[in-house]
């Protein structure tokens, strides 16, 4: 992986609160990362369509409802590189 980090920081569902995502973004930020944040009351279409098109390299999910998909689902490029 060369340059930064991408990461995609979404939230799924129809959770409102997003408070702690934006918290996480911002340390991710600080950590030399570069953050997208999706916004809120995002479909896991919606999740995974940002990740292809910013080509991410990792995704966080704030899922405070649970009313989302399941947290073991994984993306084909993070099978790639285990």
């Amino acid at each position: 992986m060369s340059g930064r980090v991408r990461v995609v920081v979404a939230k799924p569902g129809l959770d409102g609160h997003d408070r702690g995502a934006k918290v996480v973004a911002r340390a991710l930020r600080d950590a030399g990362m570069e953050v997208i944040y999706t916004g809120l009351h995002q479909t896991p279409e919606q999740i995974v369509e940002t990740t292809i098109q910013e080509d991410a390299d990792a995704v966080g999910l704030s899922i405070l409802s649970g009313a989302a998909s399941s947290p073991r689902t994984t993306s084909p490029r993070s099978r790639r590189r285990a």
